[in-house]
């Protein structure tokens, strides 16, 4: 299906502003979580009853008590806020774009570092607060010292996200609106962003639709949704080869990327340590790896990743361009354990900015 959008690469000049402020490149709407990271050895493992290398959804007494054992070790080594599509317009605002956020916080005080922490990195964040009975999500990372982390993630207050929740004067701001797909789990949250969807994808909005596939079980629960959403709102799609894959029950790749070619304006679709390629309905462009000395840590890559590319499409670059600022920020991230860059990502990518 021809999308029936225009291309997002003409988007690089300054758009009409609409609403109070001014443009925004992207505004990206998700899971709002702050990650608690504990640096431990093996026996600390066993003795807080978690499983080594897994993720846990767990409940409210669950992340309570966890945060008291936490507590007890002489607390956090760090906490920074998290959520893919957070970490990605932290990654836009580090390349030197203009990003805006949604999503659901308590008034607590996981929830004050949460929106203290974005708007000191530049994120506008828009989302009115939950009640303190209703905790900010966090995700306890505990890292033994082989690099393995363990978590244990409780979704809190941002899965109450709903459509009263959505600031659509920021909306009209927005060049592109990111959608986590994480978030359509949540009844009253995929209400909200199918409605933003569908306001953005209206004939006369001139703002894009970005959809992250977020997971490939996510995929398998919403296939039917997602594939709406790609044929009838989506510009740009961000997947790994395995949401691809899932999205189209395929174990194919190429039928996969052959099956999304002109559904969407762009596909993008990372494939680990091969890179990542962009289809669009005329063609197939291959981005290489960003090399590094050691992969660390590969969290967060993928929304890094995404940050470059939604980065270098606000400001008209090609795809090729839009791909490698992509992969330096990806690059980036992967060296070192946490999903924050440790190094500047606007002098990083200075030659393609």
């Amino acid at each position: 299906m021809e999308s029936q959008h225009p291309d997002v690469t003409d988007n690089g000049d300054a758009r009409d502003v609409v609403g109070s402020g001014s443009a925004l490149d992207v505004v990206g709407i998700g899971n709002a979580m702050v990650d608690v990271l504990l640096r431990t050895d093996e026996a600390m493992v066993i003795e807080l009853g978690i499983v080594k290398g897994a993720m846990t959804l767990v409940d409210t007494q669950r992340a309570v008590e966890l945060t008291a054992l936490v507590e007890l070790l002489g607390g956090p080594d760090e906490m920074t806020p998290g959520g893919s599509v957070a970490n990605t317009m932290l990654g836009i605002a580090a390349l030197g774009g203009n990003a805006g956020y949604m999503g659901r916080v308590s008034e607590d005080s996981l929830g004050d570092l949460f929106i203290s922490d974005m708007a000191a990195h530049g994120v506008e964040h828009a989302t009115a607060g939950a009640p303190a009975d209703d905790p900010t999500g966090r995700c306890t990372v505990v890292i033994t010292p082989d690099g393995e982390r363990t978590m244990s993630t409780y979704l809190g207050a941002s899965a109450g996200f709903a459509p009263a929740d959505v600031d659509w004067a920021m909306v009209d701001r927005a060049r592109t609106v990111l959608l986590e797909g994480y978030l359509w789990d949540p009844t009253a949250a995929r209400v909200a962003l199918r409605e933003v969807a569908e306001h953005c994808a209206a004939p006369g909005n001139d703002c894009h639709v970005a959809l992250s596939l977020s997971d490939s079980f996510c995929v398998e629960r919403h296939r039917r949704e997602f594939i709406d959403m790609v044929d009838r709102c989506t510009n740009v799609l961000f997947a790994n080869a395995a949401e691809l894959k899932a999205l189209y029950g395929t174990d194919d790749l190429d039928e996969a990327l052959a099956t999304v070619q002109g559904r969407v304006d762009i596909a993008s679709v990372t494939l680990s340590a091969a890179g990542a390629v962009f289809v669009t309905p005329d063609e197939i462009v291959e981005i290489p790896v960003e090399p590094v000395d050691e992969v660390v840590d590969r969290t967060g890559a993928g929304d890094l990743y995404a940050a470059g590319v939604l980065y270098g499409l606000a400001r008209g670059y090609d795809l090729e361009r839009c791909g490698r600022l992509g992969s330096v920020a990806a690059a980036e991230v992967i060296t070192h354990v946490g999903t924050r860059p440790l190094v500047p990502l606007d002098s990083l990518a200075a030659d393609l900015i």
